[in-house]
């Protein structure tokens, strides 16, 4: 099994400044691991001579296949095809081909052709040409040394044709390429330092071609299990079988795998034992309830919200107790308790869902400091509530409690259907 590594080389000083987001990168990835190429480094340089030329060393000292984008355009600024040229020492000659190719490319958009676009026929003698149908800068295919590289523009939807039509259906006959095959466990209610501490011996007796990576984000962690082999199927079915050995460990806090998120997961759950639900949202303001919603199908189980901002919507719609509001405040574990029961009652719903603290950046107190939430789920026979203790940022609070109701409401869904 031939491990084949990449570099992805992106060139533009529009990328350095942020003016413009790096897709290109991220998707060559996404193709390549496809075909069981192994991305080893991406880097992006600015339109600068010497910049660019050390990262085109540097990544032939490291990899099988180099993939540049960007500054093939024709004005002054676009270095990458003079570099090439240099890096590889030849000239850079006309090619009938390619002038012919943007000739017609103008022709066919009734635009005149400039002496500068006629040059983008002109390439490194030292490559192979490869036409571009969908814009002006052609493709250049290099080999050097065992290194085979290939320059094409930065605009996304011609890099993609160039590597759909011409680079990916060609490594296979330069390579004996390797099966990659990742399944992602995903949980949410635990963070990544304890979930490493459980699942430490399982992770150490892993096989040597089957590598864990973790991948933690708001709220949630990411188990990421990739294997390497000759044969996906059998790749396949290792995988599962560390799956089942590593789940007895881990379950109550496993939401789903691969793609799916944990609102997708709360959806299956309601809809699997036919049950709905239904938010009070005070501090997160209705951002629970977009993420239900957002799943299609959604109105089978979601039955309605209220953002009852002010304590008076909190007696008046919800039912909460004024001596509630007034001994225990807004944020509290008894009122948050109360707004689940009464927002289940309203809208007749199996569960009841809440929320109510300080999303910041004001309005703590030493009691209760900014980041203060308390969350609750409320079904027939019971209520949970549970404290967060989260940031100083207002947005992130309100994304991290989304994250934790859902996963309150999957834990009580879990433990009232046993």
């Amino acid at each position: 099994m031939q491990l084949v590594k990449a570099e992805i080389i992106t060139i533009g000083d529009e990328l350095l400044y942020g003016q413009v987001v790096d897709t290109n990168s991220h998707w060559i990835s996404q193709e390549l691991d496809r075909l069981g190429v192994k991305v080893v480094r991406k880097t992006t340089v600015g339109d600068n001579r010497t910049d660019i030329l050390a990262a085109f060393a540097e990544a032939e000292k490291r990899a099988d296949l180099v993939l540049i984008t960007g500054g093939l355009g024709p004005t002054q600024d676009d270095l990458t095809k003079p570099l090439l040229a240099e890096y590889f020492n030849c000239e850079i000659v006309e090619v009938p081909e390619a002038v012919e190719a943007v000739t017609a490319f103008f022709r066919r958009r009734g635009r005149e052709m400039t002496p500068l676009n006629i040059l983008q026929g002109h390439l490194p003698s030292c490559c192979t040409y490869v036409p571009n149908e969908v814009g002006t800068a052609p493709g250049m295919w290099f080999e050097r040394n065992g290194t085979y590289w290939m320059s094409m523009p930065g605009v996304p939807h011609e890099m993609k044709k160039l590597m759909k039509d011409f680079v990916l259906p060609k490594l296979p006959s330069l390579f004996t390429l390797p099966v990659i095959f990742h399944k992602v466990i995903k949980t949410a209610g635990i963070g990544e330092s304890w979930l490493a501490d459980l699942i430490k011996e399982w992770e150490n007796a892993l096989p040597e071609h089957i590598r864990l990576a973790y991948l933690p984000s708001l709220g949630h962690v990411k188990l990421r299990l990739t294997g390497f082999g000759d044969d996906k199927t059998i790749l396949a079915a290792e995988i599962q079988q560390q799956i089942d050995a590593v789940l007895p460990l881990i379950d109550k806090f496993v939401y789903g795998y691969d793609e799916e998120t944990l609102e997708t997961a709360i959806g299956k759950l309601l809809k699997q034992n036919g049950k709905t639900v239904a938010l009070a949202e005070s501090c997160s303001g209705g951002y629970i309830s977009h993420l239900i919603t957002s799943i299609a199908g959604s109105s089978t189980y979601f039955q309605g919200a209220v953002v009852p901002y002010h304590n008076q919507f909190k007696e008046s719609i919800l039912g909460v107790k004024k001596e509630t509001l007034l001994h225990h405040g807004a944020v509290s574990e008894q009122t948050v308790r109360e707004m689940a029961e009464g927002v289940r009652a309203v809208f007749k719903s199996d569960f009841g869902l809440a929320s109510s603290g300080i999303a910041g950046p004001d309005g703590g107190s030493e009691e209760k400091p900014v980041g203060t939430v308390w969350i609750s789920c409320a079904g027939k026979d019971f209520a949970e509530a549970k404290k967060l203790q989260l940031t100083q940022d207002r947005m992130l609070n309100i994304q991290l409690t989304g994250v934790a109701v859902l996963n309150l409401l999957r834990i009580c869904i879990n433990q009232n259907n046993k």
